[in-house]
């Protein structure tokens, strides 16, 4: 049970910090347009 939560901590940081790739791989759209619309600020 430990080793699951630790491999889905992991898991979750991964895909934070890919998560500009990773978006664009399932929406299917290019990558610079995702980052734009990540980095853009908050209203």
């Amino acid at each position: 049970m430990f080793w699951f939560l630790v491999l889905l901590v992991i898991a979750g940081v991964v895909a934070y910090r890919y998560r500009a790739q990773l978006m664009a791989k399932i929406l299917g759209q290019p990558q610079s347009r995702i980052e734009r619309r990540l980095n853009q600020r908050k209203r």
